[in-house]
């Protein structure tokens, strides 16, 4: 019997893992096709990480951001500034994307506060969304068999109808604008830029974020880009918000960002909304928020999608991917780079039976999965999980 609390009934036993790929206690390889849960961009088991995370530990293992910054975390922000959609990025790190989101939910709060208008305390979203597992970033989401469990602590917030799949620009800014209107508070809204877990890689209709953004500036509404699954290169471009040429107020990232080696999520505000709250007067924190040895960490991947292109590679690696999957005769087929949707039937029974396969998959809606494997792929092991998938 074991004393952990799993998240499954079987957990399988993992006991190394390299490159794309994951072995068990039996010696079982699995390809890793999701990297986890869209989480490892760099590939499993990179040693200068390894190296530079013990070097952090001896030099500063853990201080209190209430009191201290670190010159490892000044050197990660000014590194990624800029790689950042955001203008003149102020970088709040956290512990994971849930907590980006619940971060950027108090500062979109604390601005309007500051700007003289306390009474502007609701986020809108989509109905068909996921920003997190804490309860406002739960509650942001239109996640149904996520939310179940918890409806009596949600409803502070308001979800728009619709995904990115519905009918067009025009349409979508029409429903957050009539929200905003009718109820005269609205802070912020939040929206993947390409769609994760909740829609299978959905992409937007052309003009999209324009317009939403458009209606966001003309009514002193904060925009927030959800990148927690689409950043760092996934999506082919280092954000999935370089694609549409958009500039978001707030951003919040996470999953590559340390690419699973370390517990990491950022919420990134632009210097002007940093500079209307004023230093020091977010009250707002984590006691493992901004962490010497998560910065050490994901500057360490910084550098290394850097240096080996792994932006460029993800955007035709996904291509070859769709190339593949559609001589394999799967027709429907999203995402941009190496997030890819595929429409499979049955999510859940595919995921089983690609286990049993020894090919990783992440289930996204109840007919479609996710593929997300490291930046790093080959083509030949692009090549395997296709001849790995049940055929359509």
């Amino acid at each position: 019997m074991s004393s952990v609390f799993h998240r499954t009934a079987h957990p399988i036993e993992a006991v190394a893992a390299e490159g794309c790929w994951v072995v068990d206690s039996g010696g079982r390889r699995y390809l890793d096709a999701a990297g986890g849960a869209i989480v490892c961009g760099i590939g499993h088991g990179r040693r200068q990480v390894a190296l530079t995370m013990a070097a952090q530990v001896a030099a500063v293992d853990y201080v209190h951001a209430a009191t201290f910054t670190t010159p490892v975390l000044e050197s990660y922000a000014t590194a990624l500034a800029p790689h950042l959609p955001v203008s003149d990025s102020r970088v709040f790190p956290v512990a994971g994307g849930s907590e980006a989101t619940e971060t950027a939910v108090k500062l979109a709060l604390a601005y309007q506060t500051a700007r003289g208008k306390p009474h502007r305390t609701t986020i809108v979203s989509r109905e068909v969304s996921y920003h997190g597992n804490t309860l406002a970033a739960l509650d942001l989401s239109g996640r149904p068999t996520l939310r179940a469990p918890y409806e009596a602590l949600l409803g502070r917030f308001v979800r728009i109808p619709g995904s990115l799949e519905s009918p067009d620009a025009g349409w979508h800014a029409a429903q957050l604008e009539s929200v905003i209107a009718e109820r005269g508070d609205v802070a912020a809204f939040i929206g993947e830029p390409i769609g994760g877990a909740s829609s299978g890689g959905a992409l937007p209709p052309e003009g999209y974020w324009q317009a939403l953004a458009e209606v966001c500036r003309r009514h002193g509404v904060l925009l927030i880009a959800d990148e927690v699954m689409t950043g760092f290169g996934r999506t082919g471009a280092w954000f999935a918000s370089d694609h549409y040429s958009l500039q978001p107020d707030v951003l919040t990232a996470g999953k590559g960002a340390a690419s699973g080696y370390w517990p990491l999520g950022l919420c990134v505000a632009s210097g002007e909304v940093a500079d209307t709250i004023g230093a020091g007067s977010f009250v707002h924190g984590f006691t493992f928020s901004h962490h010497p040895i998560g910065a050490a960490v994901a500057l360490a991947v910084l550098e290394i999608i850097e240096s080996e292109g792994l932006v460029a590679r993800a955007a035709t690696s996904g291509d070859h991917l769709r190339v593949r999957l559609g001589e394999a005769g799967f027709g429907n087929v999203t995402g941009r780079g190496l997030l890819v949707g595929v429409e499979v039937g049955d999510a859940a029974a595919v995921t089983v039976a690609c286990r049993e396969r020894g090919l990783l998959v992440y289930p996204a809606t109840a007919s479609a999965i996710l593929l997300g494997p490291p930046l790093t792929i080959t083509d030949s092991e692009i090549d395997l999980i296709v001849e790995r998938l049940p055929t359509p």
